[in-house]
């Protein structure tokens, strides 16, 4: 019986004692570092620094860099921390703001707290001091000590006038405390522990006493807020506090350091985030982003009373959405899943989709799954990012963008995911991109931030001949969630490109119908950009305005909200088609209409691009623009341009003298963004003149931009300068142009412009070389169709014939069309016609020609080749071809799908044409003639 006893007894011991390890197995907290690298892969690491000497410089840098701030440390150990940003003396716990400025504080802890950020808006007058030069432990009620950007006087500076100092001088200083984390956990030299240690837990201590800020007014400030700054998108120094707590973490718990302050800091933040936030936008990323960090930094959710950890901070992240902040799984769907465009401007769009490759790479590092494998849209997204280049490779800028070139760092983290995942023809097919940005000299790859040590792929690999090759950029390109219409025509140096754009979608601005003008390798009609920022008073009067469009704006009052637009352009017609390759590659067209709410105005644009035979081309606009009601009613056609001066000519060519003028002004209930033009000259002219913007430069031929431009009587011509444009850059303009006025051409019309639109045509050239176009003569019809007359130099012309719609009518002694646009090319020596385009056409008639619609109004094109012409339709017609034309032969030649199918005619001897009937669109159509 005693034997027995003992052995229940010996049982339940061994019992309990297997309990209670498993116990304390499972509140073991995960090994650290594991956001960005784990101990396992230590040696991996180690290793690379050998053989990749990008990231053995970048960890040189690091050191080096550091090697100053331990001098200063050592001489002074409290030297770094002191000069964090907090309330040393006051020690206040609450944080009142109105509006997006900083108010005042409040309460006091038992440590010196964070302290919050000046305001929302970054611009400002004054300059942040370096480190060296900050005071120690400031804390004074007159507010920081900055230097004054123009008189240069150092002055006390109320925190609402210091932009963003507050938080930037943190994020350095907690920077330099990540860096230092990780050159311990690489070489393990305390020292580099030693200076991260007391600056990390300095502010962890801060904060964990600090309460979220507290709105005294009615602003939405009181939904976006975060812990350190105005909006919680902008908690950048999330991520250096995590990378810094996560690779010093056992020397943490080797000094025996409490890290329950850590922990409910970081959980504290990832409550604010998630409570806060804009959940229709870009904010659902920015603010994943740094709920990952989180996540990947707390243990998982049993170690915590309140369930809040890893598990937790994922959820919410990737499945559950909030009222403020929208899950990963629901905001991919807002991507046009088409086109793969965001809906906001090109340099958000692009940020957006970077911003998600690095949730999925850092949660990728973690799962050991491929996480891309849940969001495949990812590629599509990144690559569909190339339909916004211009030429050069630098994107377009509307909205609240500027000219930048494809962010690399969303191929490298493609490049990096696909050979992790043994994805070797999908890292072949995407490597090329990113080695033609490093061959341009777009991007050197020398490393930046941890992020890039970690997770970008020690050497590129070289690209197999079978590699797939990627339609990245096509003639035409539609994206209707940001209102965008790209159309492409020629190659090289002779390469034009034009960038219509509504406004639609986050960060776009009022601009009714714009435009973006690429020729001769420059954005000769760049549009502004943003202004100094979404606060200050030339972004909200000036930039964001129809005025510093390229645009047409309505009794000078045209205007909508922006930033949050919802004024998209219709299309209504092209050619090519979006994404289509004709073989037809000499012209082509957009065509979109919109309404002006402000005015109540009708609004309609035209856009074409046309290449001479010898490669070199010009561009024609027609912009018709008409108050809905017929009353009195004023009209402003805007062209701002690259160049140092903007002249004047009559059709004789004779200089057109101006005279200052004090219109174009609010004191005339026009717009205040008028006000920022300068040097404002003025003439009115009634027949057609000439407009010349010359660009030079060191080093540069002198350039050209010539605009022929129709009269009509009373027309005012102004001359006027414009405030910089904040979207060009080195690859869009000419150093010489960059942060300089732009001469901009202003014309006025006091009556509709329906009717009787602007046509202008663009004629852009080298000065001493081709002109391309040696005249330009306007006509019109009576219900407001024009007919231009272009005279090339090469002994050719073009005659476009523009309607208003497809049901418009042209009816000419010889010559008939109903339907909406021809751009019909002869050579004038012998008469020949050496292509027509024709689009939305029900009929047209000319020279013994015949082309008809089958139901739907067709769109075709035929062009002179050897042998007779060639003929593409892109819906079913009835083609009539001069009887002499084809000498007898009565055949034509179809080849469609790889087949070739020869078709008879049917005479029509009463007209002297053949007849074929086509009853579907077909590849390629021959017709053999002289």
């Amino acid at each position: 019986m005693i034997q027995y006893c003992s052995v229940i007894r010996l049982f339940l011991l061994s019992l309990f004692l297997f309990l209670l390890q498993q116990v304390h197995a499972q509140h073991q907290p995960s090994e650290h570092p594991r956001i960005y690298i784990t101990d396992a892969r230590k040696a991996e690491f180690q290793a690379s620094l050998e053989t990749a000497d990008w990231k053995r410089d970048f960890i040189q840098r690091k050191k080096d860099r550091l090697e100053v701030y331990l001098d200063y440390v050592e001489k002074q150990p409290d030297w770094l921390l002191s000069r964090l940003q907090m309330y040393w003396d006051t020690k206040h716990t609450d944080v009142y703001l109105m509006g997006g400025d900083y108010d005042h504080a409040e309460g006091e802890a038992t440590v010196p707290t964070v302290r919050f950020s000046g305001t929302r808006d970054w611009a400002t007058d004054y300059r942040t001091a370096p480190l060296e030069e900050l005071i120690p432990y400031s804390d004074d009620p007159r507010g920081i000590y900055m230097q004054h950007k123009e008189t240069k006087e150092w002055t006390w500076v109320h925190p609402s006038e210091s932009g963003h100092a507050i938080e930037r001088i943190n994020e350095q200083i907690i920077s330099i405390a990540q860096d230092a984390a990780l050159l311990y956990w690489l070489t393990g030299e305390s020292k580099y522990a030693e200076l991260a240690e007391p600056v990390f837990f300095q502010y962890i201590d801060g904060m964990d006493q600090r309460n979220p800020p507290h709105v005294m007014d009615e602003s939405s400030q009181a939904n976006i807020s975060g812990l350190a700054t105005f909006e919680v998108i902008h908690e950048g120094i999330v991520i250096p506090l995590t990378l810094t707590y996560d690779f010093l973490y056992d020397y943490f718990v080797e000094q025996g350091r409490d890290l329950e302050p850590s922990q409910r800091v970081f959980q504290k933040w990832g409550d604010q985030i998630i409570e806060k936030g804009i959940p229709d936008n870009n904010w659902n990323f920015f603010q994943a982003r740094f709920l990952t960090y989180i996540a990947m930094a707390l243990e998982d959710d049993h170690e915590y009373s309140n369930g809040k950890g890893k598990q937790y901070y994922l959820k919410m992240t990737f499945d559950e959405s909030t009222p403020r902040q929208v899950a990963l799984k629901e905001s991919i769907l807002i991507y046009d899943q088409k086109t793969g465009i965001w809906p906001e401007s090109p340099s958000y769009s692009v940020h957006v989709t970077g911003t998600l490759l690095e949730i999925l790479t850092v949660l990728d590092n973690s799962s050991q799954t491929n996480e891309f494998d849940n969001f495949p849209l990812v590629e599509k997204a990144a690559l569909a990012a190339f339909q916004y280049l211009f030429p050069t490779g630098f994107t377009v800028g509307f909205g609240d963008s500027g000219h930048m070139t494809m962010p690399p760092e969303n191929f490298e983290m493609l490049i990096a995911n696909y050979r992790k995942h043994a994805k070797r023809d999908r890292e072949e097919a995407i490597t090329p991109l990113l080695q033609d940005l490093v061959d341009k000299g777009h991007y050197e790859r020398k490393g930046d931030g941890l992020f890039e040590l970690f997770f970008y792929v020690d050497q590129l690999a070289e690209a197999s001949a079978e590699a797939e090759k990627f339609t990245l950029i096509t003639p035409s390109f539609y994206a209707p969630n940001v209102s965008m219409f790209v159309q492409r025509l020629g190659t090289g140096a002779n390469a034009m490109m034009v960038s219509t754009v509504g406004s639609f979608g986050n960060h776009s601005q009022a601009n009714g119908i714009s435009m973006e003008l690429f020729a001769n390798g420059y954005v000769w009609a760049p549009d502004m950009g943003r202004g100094s920022s979404y606060w200050h008073p030339d972004f909200l009067e000036y930039y964001s305005k129809f005025p510093a469009h390229n645009t047409v704006a309505v009794d000078g009052k045209s205007t909508y909200s922006s930033m949050r637009s919802f004024h998209p352009y219709t299309l209504e017609a092209s050619f090519p088609k979006p994404e289509v390759f004709p073989l037809f590659d000499q012209a082509s067209f957009v065509q979109v209409s919109f309404v002006e709410p402000k005015t109540q105005s009708n609004q309609q644009r035209l856009t074409a691009l046309a290449l001479s035979p010898s490669g070199q081309g010009y561009a024609l606009d027609i912009f018709r623009s008409a108050k809905i009601k017929d009353e009195e009613q004023m009209h402003d056609y805007f062209y701002h341009s690259l160049g140092q001066s903007l002249t004047f000519f009559d059709n004789q060519e004779q200089l057109i003298a101006l005279e200052e003028t004090t219109e174009l002004n609010s004191d005339q209930e026009q717009l205040k963004a008028y006000d920022y033009f300068s040097r404002k000259k003025k003439s009115v002219v009634d027949g057609d003149l000439t407009a010349l913007f010359t660009l030079e430069g060191e080093g540069l031929s002198t350039q050209i931009m010539k605009a022929w431009i129709k009269g009509q009587p009373g027309q005012a011509i102004y001359s006027v300068s414009a405030p910089k444009s904040n979207a060009l850059s080195k690859g869009t303009a000419p150093r010489e142009m960059l942060g300089q006025e732009l001469p901009t051409m202003i014309l006025r019309r006091q009556e509709e412009a329906w009717d009787k639109p602007f046509v202008l045509l663009f004629n852009p050239y080298i000065n001493g070389e081709s002109k391309v176009v040696q005249q330009v003569q306007f006509d019109e019809f009576e219900e407001g169709e024009q007919k231009i007359i272009v005279d090339l130099e090469d002994g050719y012309q073009d005659v476009w014939r523009v309607g208003i719609s497809l049901n418009s009518e042209i009816d000419g002694e010889d010559y008939y069309q109903k339907g909406l646009l021809s751009l019909h090319r002869k050579n004038m020596a012998n008469q020949q016609m050496e292509f027509l385009l024709g689009a939305d056409i029900y009929r047209m008639k000319f020279d013994q020609w015949e082309f008809l619609s089958l139901g739907k109004a067709v769109t075709f094109t035929i062009q002179a080749e050897e042998g007779g012409f060639m003929l593409q339709n892109e819906q079913a017609m009835v083609l009539k071809v001069p009887m002499e034309l084809m000498s007898g032969n009565q055949e034509i030649i179809i080849t469609d799908q790889g087949n070739t199918i020869r078709r008879k005619g049917r005479p029509i001897s009463d007209t002297g044409q053949i007849e074929f009937r086509l009853e579907r669109p077909f590849q390629k159509l021959l017709i053999p003639g002289l």
